[in-house]
């Protein structure tokens, strides 16, 4: 259809009528249209005009003939230089790493001494002498201070002095009475001297008793000026020096003098919160897990600078709180641990794990090999095609360094740990077989691939 327009063109600008069928003729052979016909417009063109434009339309028909033929030739040129397709990239792969183990909770508490006691003086005096090293390790019944026992010596004598006085004005009331006695016999006394010698009698027994209890307290009083270690353990700085006056007492204004705690055992204190208590409550009625307040569920513990999956401190829980905090919404628990080496210090913060699933066959996969699309996670397998295929994961716990998948994954699928960057949904690759490894410095155990 360009053609036959760019034809017409022509044979109005060369005055001659278009051929039929849309081929024409040199201009120079081509006939007149009929004297009966209307005269065309390019008639009425000045020659000179008509000239010029003659040319251009042979140059627009020349560039029309001309143009299709190069798209052409220029299409199948770029067909044979096209470079050949990339081959599908490469990534690595590998099966789950399944292995038998047991879910962890962790939980971050303080260790605690099994006792403590502040060391306070029972009576009050000038302190004469210290038997200790600061920090160093005492056994119970060491001594430690000794207050100046003068004093409370010369009070023992005084009680012991009023007892013996007492003794005899009992022996004495003894002897009346028993005369007096005799006497009623014989009615040679009235009955009242007779009731007031029995009444002598008591009242003097009630003096040797008396005198006594004085005995005894000024006999405590001077064994309370040397002051010994009431349990085993490590002792702390003293806090008063020889010569102050150390104030006594069995309140709170009396003096201490220093601290002792003990390391072996060593309680290590916790808060539970009430969503892992309640969880935990439901799996011990369910029959998965040990109760916790019969004191047999084993747990771990490690120091913050212990490695990751070091845990050199085995113990087992040996008290649950009666009641969930209000404040806080959390449950006070305590674990006890040996300590044999005393490297375990009272105050120390450290982790404790327990036990929070029965022992079972796991998936494990490295955090790498696993993806965020938007509130779902999703690992890329490949099949057997060696096509790429997402499947939605529901990820757990971290064990071992690994992360635990709970679903979603089967363990023979070939899960992409390498290349993810150029793996992409629906689109072939080139696996290479590669191993999950456990981290360095995690114990690898038993475990099958």
């Amino acid at each position: 259809m360009r053609d036959r327009h760019l034809e017409i063109l022509i044979c109005l600008v060369e005055d001659a009528p278009p051929i039929a069928g849309g081929k024409s003729s040199p201009s120079l052979n081509r006939p007149r249209f009929p004297a009966n016909e209307t005269e065309l417009p390019m008639s009425r063109i000045p020659s000179t005009s008509r000239s010029v434009l003659r040319r251009i339309v042979h140059l627009m028909a020349l560039a029309a003939a001309t143009v299709p033929q190069l798209l052409l030739v220029s299409a199948a040129a770029g067909q044979e230089t096209a470079p050949p397709a990339p081959p599908p990239p490469t990534v690595t792969v590998s099966t789950p790493l399944v292995r038998e183990l047991v879910e962890w909770q962790e939980f971050t508490g303080q260790f605690a001494p099994v006792e403590y006691v502040e060391v306070r003086a029972r009576v009050s005096g000038y302190l004469q002498s210290i038997h200790f090293e600061d920090g160093q390790l005492v056994e119970e019944g060491d001594l430690l201070f000794v207050i100046d026992p003068r004093p409370f010596e010369a009070a023992l004598a005084a009680a012991e002095a009023q007892l013996a006085s007492a003794q005899a004005r009992y022996e004495l009331a003894q002897q009346q009475l028993e005369r007096a006695e005799s006497l009623l016999r014989t009615d040679n006394i009235p009955t009242s001297t007779f009731d007031e010698r029995v009444q002598e009698a008591r009242v003097a027994a009630a003096g040797v008793q008396e005198a006594e209890a004085t005995v005894l307290n000024a006999r405590l009083d001077l064994d309370y000026t040397r002051i010994n270690a009431p349990v085993s353990g490590r002792i702390g700085r003293r806090e008063i020096s020889i010569g102050n006056l150390v104030s006594g007492g069995v309140s709170g204004q009396a003096t201490r003098l220093t601290t002792i705690v003990s390391l072996d055992p060593i309680y290590f204190d916790f808060d539970m919160s009430e969503s892992y208590y309640l969880a935990y409550q439901r799996a011990i009625d369910a029959g998965l897990l040990q109760p916790h307040r019969e004191g047999g569920v084993e747990v771990d513990a490690r120091l913050f600078d212990d490695g990751n999956g070091h845990w050199p401190y085995h113990g087992r829980i040996d008290f649950v709180d009666n009641r969930i905090d209000r404040s806080s919404g959390t449950i006070r628990m305590r674990a006890i641990f040996p300590n044999e080496d005393l490297f375990l210090t009272p105050g120390q913060f450290g982790i404790l794990r327990l036990p929070g699933s029965p022992r079972y066959a796991a998936m494990l996969l490295p955090d790498s090999a696993i993806l965020s699309d938007q509130d779902r996670r999703i690992v890329l397998t490949v099949d057997e095609n060696n096509v790429v295929v997402p499947k939605v994961v529901r990820p757990g716990p971290t064990e071992l360094g690994l992360r635990i998948i709970r679903s979603g994954l089967e363990p023979d699928d070939r899960v992409i740990i390498n290349g993810l960057v150029r793996a992409r949904p629906g689109a072939p690759v080139t696996p290479e077989e590669g191993t999950i490894e456990l981290p360095e410095g995690v114990e690898a155990g038993s475990l099958t691939q």
